[in-house]
């Protein structure tokens, strides 16, 4: 089977034995594998559903690490042929956000800039800044990931302002009692 060719334009049996025999080749991309599945339209949605399972012995561990890569994605991929409503969306994408948080306090992540929070897309096709990598926080970056828990900065700020004028204000002479 040729490499070069790519994974949206592969047949089902063809991605089933790339799967199995991944670790003979050492050019697999699982994020492309997996949104290949969303992409490919030589596959039915049963399809795809078994191709997600059987990719799932072999890439559990980078599967969900797309949590934190790529979040619409891996909501894609979870629910490829299943019917849900507002509530069982709502209800994954609370537990995808506890997850990211998860990975981030396990792995001892400190920055949430990379993924797809770290390019610029905002779904114009015409956008001279589309795929540009931005700042997390800039104008141009089109989401950020946050979480409940989350301090906010100008707090932190106000709180260091008011710490410093309390220091220039201390006299040591006086008499504390």
């Amino acid at each position: 089977m040729q490499e070069e060719k790519k994974y949206r334009d592969l047949t089902f049996d063809e991605l089933k034995v790339l799967v199995q025999n991944h670790k003979k080749s050492t050019a697999i991309n699982t994020l492309g594998f997996y949104r290949s599945l969303l992409e490919n339209d030589n596959l039915t949605k049963e399809q795809a559903r078994q191709l997600r399972d059987i990719a799932h012995e072999h890439f559990q561990k980078q599967f969900n690490f797309l949590q934190l890569k790529d979040p619409s994605t891996y909501f894609k991929v979870t629910m490829i042929g299943q019917e849900y409503t507002k509530g069982d969306e709502q209800n994954l994408w609370r537990q995808i956000v506890k997850n990211q948080q998860d990975i981030l306090r396990d792995k001892r992540i400190k920055h949430r800039n990379f993924g797809t929070y770290s390019i610029h897309d905002c779904g114009y096709d015409w956008c001279p800044y589309n795929g540009m990598m931005v700042q997390q926080g800039s104008a141009l970056a089109e989401g950020s990931m946050h979480f409940n828990s989350d301090r906010p900065k100008a707090s932190r700020q106000q709180k260091s302002k008011r710490n410093k004028i309390e220091r220039k204000q201390f006299d040591p002479r006086k008499d504390i009692r």
